[in-house]
């Protein structure tokens, strides 16, 4: 989906988002929207990773799991019209976020007074299942996974076209692909567990 797409909010989390898109356009700030899609994983250093209370978020729920810190990792939904019947996300690491707002930033210095949105994502999706999948390849231990019926309002593809932040901004991920970011986060919970 490009920044163009129908906006109707579902939850009260995207609607809180448009109405603050709404606002800076109204305001007449000089302000980008970061639109992210499933940012995941962690940085480098091992300083900052993805922790809810409760976690709700795919990989980190997962990861959970196959620390033992959950009994089984529920999946929602194993009859969307996807080649295996699971929902597929477009998945962005973290770091490459940090570097979209960077260049957002740098490039909002020289702009006149608006609101620009720009999609964050990779442009490529992967299903529940390939995530799932990803997570097990970390570990011998055998991954518990529990099937449970759609969630409202979920549709069976959400991925980003980023190519406006790619032209305008010259962003590209870089450090995004599934095994990166699965890599990263499982370490980082790993080193959580051990501290």
């Amino acid at each position: 989906m490009t920044e163009l797409h129908p906006q109707q909010p579902i939850s009260p989390y995207g609607r809180s988002k448009y109405i603050v898109e709404q606002m800076l356009a109204d305001f007449g700030f000089r302000a980008a929207s970061l639109r992210y899609f499933n940012a995941a994983g962690a940085d480098s250093d091992l300083e900052i990773g993805e922790r809810h209370a409760p976690e709700t978020h795919l990989i980190p729920s997962l990861i959970q799991t196959l620390l033992g810190q959950r009994p089984h990792c529920s999946l929602y939904g194993s009859d969307f019209e996807t080649p295996d019947g699971s929902a597929v996300r477009d998945y962005v690491h973290v770091e490459d976020l940090a570097e979209a707002h960077l260049l957002a930033l740098q490039w909002l210095l020289n702009e006149p007074a608006g609101h620009y949105p720009f999609n964050l994502g990779t442009g490529t999706g992967h299903s529940v299942l390939q995530v799932a999948e990803a997570v097990q390849n970390c570990s011998p231990k055998k991954l518990p996974l529990r099937f449970e019926p759609r969630r409202s309002g979920d549709p069976a593809f959400l991925m980003a076209d980023a190519s406006k932040a790619a032209k305008i901004l010259r962003w590209t991920p870089t450090r995004s692909t599934l095994p990166q970011i699965v890599s990263s986060a499982w370490r980082w919970h790993s080193k959580a567990v051990l501290q």
